[in-house]
């Protein structure tokens, strides 16, 4: 007898990455597209999600073998939010296009949870440009900032790479809180400071410009008490995201996981003694996958009906089964 496979996705800030396989094992074939789905009006466009996923699915497919795919997990970032459409139409549309007939919506935060821990309580830290944090008990989730570079995301890349620029400028002005290191690599990496609100303030992606300058805030941060100051904040900031979202209770494990902490000591050296201050009854451990290797295991787990993550309209959000 054929057993179903799972259809499992990660959509992000760079486009779709898809993975097909047989629940219990590692996928089988993997795809991905270089276009992130577009949002609008009303949230994320699940027209435009489908049109990338069903050519990327039905491939996948073809190479791992599966003739059919029983089960969809889709992890999206800005599902929390901007999800209302994915929810009213994307089961209907997986079903009359692949044939799915279980399907379940995640944020990303929750895909990057699981992939990191599986489903056990803890918390994860994911940090790039932007930073949220989520915690379980396994009774409930809770999210702890992701509000956006504007409103929030304190801590992140962008937030880091927007308070070096600040004391650059500062330091151009003669202002207190000013660092002539950062001055400099600010000049060198974008021109003139005099500049930076031109350049800055009419770009669609400046967080991402934002965040560029962090790893010169990282190397100035040995030497220059101003950026060393700006991590330790940042460290501060992020700690206290996990701490809101962790469990009380027992010993949860804590992961981090995001491009971010590829800045190495100069942030995580701070980081370690802010969670060790703040979430004392926590273990931190090495996050295990990532947000695909999460969105497969909640498919594995779903096709066999043993899904124990707890169930929320804008978390984690299981379909009734399409077809019955």
């Amino acid at each position: 007898m054929t057993v179903p496979g799972y259809l499992a996705v990660d959509s992000g800030g760079s486009g779709l990455r898809v993975a097909v396989g047989v629940p219990g094992r590692a996928p089988a074939a993997q795809r991905e597209s270089r276009e992130p789905v577009r949002t609008g009006a009303r949230g994320i466009d699940p027209a435009h999600l489908m049109a990338q996923l069903v050519p990327l699915a039905r491939a996948s497919a073809a190479e791992a073998g599966v003739d059919e795919l029983g089960t969809a997990v889709v992890g999206a970032a800005g599902f929390a939010t901007l999800g209302d459409a994915l929810r009213a139409e994307l089961p209907a549309a997986l079903a009359r296009e692949l044939g799915v007939r279980h399907v379940a919506l995640a944020a990303d935060a929750v895909t990057a949870y699981v992939g990191a821990l599986g489903p056990s309580p803890g918390a994860v830290l994911a940090a790039g440009t932007g930073l949220v944090a989520v915690g379980t008990d396994l009774t409930a989730w809770r999210r702890a900032d992701g509000w956006g570079h504007l409103l929030g995301d304190c801590g992140s890349g962008a937030w880091i790479g927007r308070a070096g620029l600040e004391a650059a400028l500062r330091a151009h002005d003669g202002r207190d809180g000013g660092s002539a290191p950062l001055l400099t690599c600010a000049e060198e990496q974008f021109g003139p400071v005099r500049g930076l609100p031109g350049l800055l303030y009419p770009r669609s992606d400046r967080p991402a410009v934002l965040a560029s300058f962090a790893p010169r805030v990282a190397a100035c941060a040995d030497h220059d008490p101003v950026a060393a100051g700006i991590l330790r904040a940042a460290a501060r900031h992020m700690a206290e995201s996990v701490a809101a979202v962790c469990p009380a209770d027992g010993h949860p494990r804590v992961a981090l996981t995001g491009g971010l902490f590829r800045l190495g000591e100069p942030l995580l050296t701070p980081l370690r003694e802010e969670l060790a201050s703040r979430v004392p009854q926590a273990r931190r451990v090495p996050a295990e996958g990532d947000p695909l290797h999460g969105s497969v295991r909640i498919a594995s787990d779903l096709a066999a009906g043993r899904l124990t993550l707890p169930s929320d309209p804008v978390m984690l959000s299981v379909a009734p089964a399409q077809g019955d």
